[in-house]
């Protein structure tokens, strides 16, 4: 986020290097990070990396730049699986990667490739993208808000859809200790969300829970959270570090009848 570059810059070094990567344990590699021959742009990860052919796709699979969208590579690379184990007629694999795009690698991430330096703004998970109204954002654009907030440690921020296939966002908040959870509370949060991002960034519901879930490697965990809210049961807790929180998100009074 900008709050971290700022206080890296500001706090602990002027002139250091700052260099985030994206990629994933799956590809044991990384599509983009950090480059010592060029500036560094708050938010941006500096380049894409060498042997990735790392583009932003739209809805309709057209390579964008300064838009919201997929990041896919479209070339294959050298670090690429091949298979899956126990998935013999590779379906499982081909959905994992190529059901979007057809014949495109689709890791699931949301970004922003900058049209001027080339940077890469990472968004969040494409998976837990948001689209009330038509209106699509990341929720690191929501968490990038809450940030600011004193009163609030951790907050998680999903969709929940009605039978209607309609969507609203719920924001989710792990107060710190010495704070309550009030009115005056979400409406802070709410004009400040309507005033640095848009009136429809504002999520319909903002509710308290006493613990966020994570997975073992410190990922927040939306998915699961969004499944629970749909009523689903998730089945996989192993990796998540703290499955005990998912309980708070169950059988909530408050998002029954959407």
């Amino acid at each position: 986020s900008h709050k971290s570059y700022v206080y890296v810059y500001e706090c602990i070094k002027k002139d250091v290097l700052l260099g985030s990567i994206s990629g994933g344990s799956d590809i044991i590699s990384c599509f983009a990070g950090q480059n010592p021959t060029i500036a560094v742009h708050s938010e941006q990860i500096q380049a894409r990396n060498l042997g990735m052919a790392v583009q932003c796709f739209d809805s309709t699979g057209k390579a964008v730049y300064d838009q919201k969208g997929e990041l896919v590579c479209v070339k294959p690379f050298p670090s690429m699986p091949t298979m899956f184990w126990n998935d013999p007629n590779g379906d499982k694999y081909r959905n994992a990667y190529f059901s979007h795009f057809k014949g495109v690698w689709t890791h699931g991430d949301f970004c922003i490739i900058n049209g001027e330096t080339n940077g890469i703004q990472m968004l969040g998970r494409s998976d837990g993208t948001l689209n009330p109204n038509g209106v699509r954002f990341g929720s690191s654009e929501i968490y990038s808000i809450i940030d600011l907030i004193e009163e609030v440690e951790d907050s998680v921020c999903v969709s929940q859809y009605n039978h209607a296939n309609e969507e609203r966002v719920v924001l989710f908040l792990k107060m710190k200790n010495s704070y309550q959870f009030n009115s005056e509370i979400v409406s802070k949060i709410k004009t400040l969300i309507r005033d640095r991002l848009s009136p429809r960034h504002v999520p319909s519901l903002i509710l308290q829970v006493p613990d966020i879930p994570y997975t073992i490697n410190g990922k927040k965990i939306e998915v699961a959270v969004k499944m629970i809210i749909a009523g689903k049961e998730v089945t996989n807790k192993n990796a998540i570090a703290n499955p005990e929180s998912l309980e708070y998100f169950k059988n909530r009074e408050e998002l029954r009848n959407y």
